[in-house]
């Protein structure tokens, strides 16, 4: 559904400007990184309104992106369930509460799991160069250890399941 949606743009576009350096394959890609974002941002933002945790969804939604760009992660086959996905995963951890325990466990855990596979999948993702592969781990990690200090459960949440995405299961 995404990717129709951004492919009837990416045509619209191109006839109304068919003098856009971009190809329509490439406004296609952008179109469908952009649909899906504001996708994922506005039914998280619906969701929360009725269930009044807003902050706690937009805390979600923003660490588990910042941590995303540093680490990389496991891709959803199609857009739509990348929408479907990270809105239910938004909602679902905006609702929790872990106790102070258990926010050290998945912080530590988080940490864990960076530093044994980030960066995962960002190879046909990013322009950055291999060589700087160390250093994004070592961001990635320093990101979610700031919560060591911070003790923000939201933050935990979205930082433990944003680093066990990075997790490759061979079949």
């Amino acid at each position: 559904m995404i990717e129709i949606l951004a492919t009837k743009l990416a045509v619209r576009i191109k006839l109304i400007v068919p003098e856009h350096p971009a190809s329509e394959s490439v406004l296609k890609f952008a179109l469908s990184l952009l649909i899906n974002a504001i996708s994922i941002i506005f039914f998280s933002l619906a969701i929360s309104l009725l269930t009044a945790k807003t902050l706690e969804t937009v805390t979600v939604l923003i660490a588990f992106a910042i941590l995303r760009q540093l680490s990389g992660g496991f891709h959803l086959k199609s857009g739509f369930w990348c929408v479907v996905g990270t809105t239910a995963m938004a909602s679902i951890m905006s609702l929790l509460q872990p106790s102070a325990l258990w926010i050290q466990i998945l912080n530590i855990t988080g940490i864990l799991l960076v530093l044994i596979y980030a960066p995962s999948g960002i190879e046909k993702q990013s322009r950055i160069p291999s060589v700087f592969y160390p250093y994004l781990k070592i961001a990635a990690a320093l990101t979610v250890a700031s919560n060591l200090l911070i003790q923000s459960p939201m933050l935990a949440l979205s930082f433990f399941v944003q680093s066990a995405t990075l997790i490759k299961l061979r079949r």
